[in-house]
């Protein structure tokens, strides 16, 4: 089976960021199946180009066995909203042409991963041209998540967008969800038939968890990174208005009296804002740092003693699993959940961690205290959420799990 994935962020090797479908590639090329991407250009969090892609609209190349093109992206993406409006769309055409014209092998069936919602017109158009299904993923709600969190409103634009997800939706062959919020909301409030939902969800790296929990000094890499005496919470991710980070540095601030230390790993469009917000509130006990490949996140969150999670408090986030969660569990830390609904419900049926109310950093600085005297619960609570995961979230059984539904399309 040859497949054509169509994902927008698509990771380079090596490169930080979210890389479900980097993994879920290598195993369904690891089964002895072709898998060629169509992908953007510009660096984790759309910042800009690498010198390898200035200049140029399309580039090919391999990573592992699998065959990547990559197309241009207009660098207006993160310079408002218009300007990312324009990347979508600078994307969405160029990914048509390389599917058209670069991409001339005979594909079986077209995998199509979102957001960005656009890049289901891309899956759409290759699907009639090449006449054959495409499998659309939903990764987030949209453009629910956009008019939540501000980003969208214009009511123009909100009809429309909600006009081109049904299209999309109608025209998929199945629809895969992340989450059991999802596949009811668009069965219960979007129409669509059960039998055309699916749930194929993020899922723990145990390779590499398994790998550093046999190899890796703990306490030499607390040394080297001055962790020492202290009790270390991480979040690893993106630095976006849907993140609210703001409320990590307040429930710091509350904790000044604690040996607590948050380091906060990733990028984003607030990164720098968060920085100035901590350093006029002078805190000392909040590290930011840069955005490391995952086998490096890995080690950080090893060093830790808990990992956290943490959204705004709006309701199209109660549908989401937040996809460092699950990297939590694979390294036995426990989980300050500050997200609600279906994450919750997962630390709670796991028995994995805590749930603590986004936005309120009182509520946060309570349960950090609560875990402060107690390590035999948090250590247990490490163990309890590795074993969920290993039965539920395991990325190479889903990954062929996923293989098997795309052979029966």
């Amino acid at each position: 089976m040859h497949i054509l994935l169509l994902h927008q962020y698509f990771q380079e090797e090596n490169e930080p960021g979210g890389v479900r479908f980097n993994e879920m590639t290598r195993i369904w090329h690891a089964e002895g199946h072709n898998v060629t991407v169509i992908c953007g250009m510009l660096k984790f969090g759309g910042m800009e180009k690498t010198e390898e892609y200035k200049g140029k609209y399309f580039v090919k190349k391999k990573q592992g066995g699998v065959n990547v093109i990559r197309c241009h992206v207009s660098e207006a993406y993160n310079k408002g909203f218009f300007g990312r409006l324009f990347g979508y769309f600078s994307f969405m055409f160029n990914a048509i042409y390389a599917g058209l014209f670069i991409a001339k092998d005979k594909y079986d069936k077209i995998v199509v991963t979102s957001p960005p919602l656009f890049i289901g017109v891309c899956g759409y158009v290759l699907s009639r041209a090449k006449g054959i299904p495409y499998i659309f993923e939903v990764r987030d709600l949209w453009p629910e998540s956009a008019i939540d969190t501000g980003l969208l409103k214009n009511k123009t634009i909100i009809r429309l967008s909600y006009w081109l997800e049904s299209f999309i939706y109608r025209n998929a062959k199945l629809i895969n969800v992340l989450t059991p919020a999802f596949r009811k909301t668009l069965i219960e409030k979007k129409g669509m038939a059960p039998e055309k939902v699916i749930m194929i969800p993020n899922a723990s790296d145990f390779e590499l968890s398994d790998h550093l929990h046999d190899t890796f000094d703990r306490d030499a890499f607390r040394r080297e990174h001055d962790l020492d005496n202290k009790f270390v919470i991480s979040y690893l991710g993106a630095h976006g208005i849907a993140n609210h980070l703001e409320q990590i540095l307040e429930t710091a601030e509350r904790l000044r009296d604690t040996n607590v230390l948050f380091l906060v790993i990733g990028e984003g469009p607030r990164k720098s804002d968060l920085k100035k917000m901590a350093a006029d509130m002078k805190l000392t006990n909040v590290r930011f740092i840069d955005a490391v490949p995952k086998s490096e996140v890995f080690k950080y969150i090893i060093a830790s003693e808990m990992g956290t999670s943490v959204l705004k408090r709006v309701d199209t986030f109660k549908t989401v699993y937040s996809n460092k969660t699950f990297d939590y569990m694979a390294c036995k830390k426990p989980i300050l959940m500050a997200i609600d609904g279906v994450s919750r419900e997962l630390v709670g049926e796991a028995d994995c961690g805590c749930y603590v109310e986004p936005e309120d950093p009182a509520h946060f600085e309570k349960i950090i205290r609560e875990y402060l005297s107690n390590d035999a619960k948090r250590l247990m609570q490490g163990e309890n959420g590795y074993r969920y995961a290993k039965q539920n979230f395991d990325r190479n059984a889903l990954a062929l799990k996923y293989l098997e539904i795309l052979k029966n399309v």
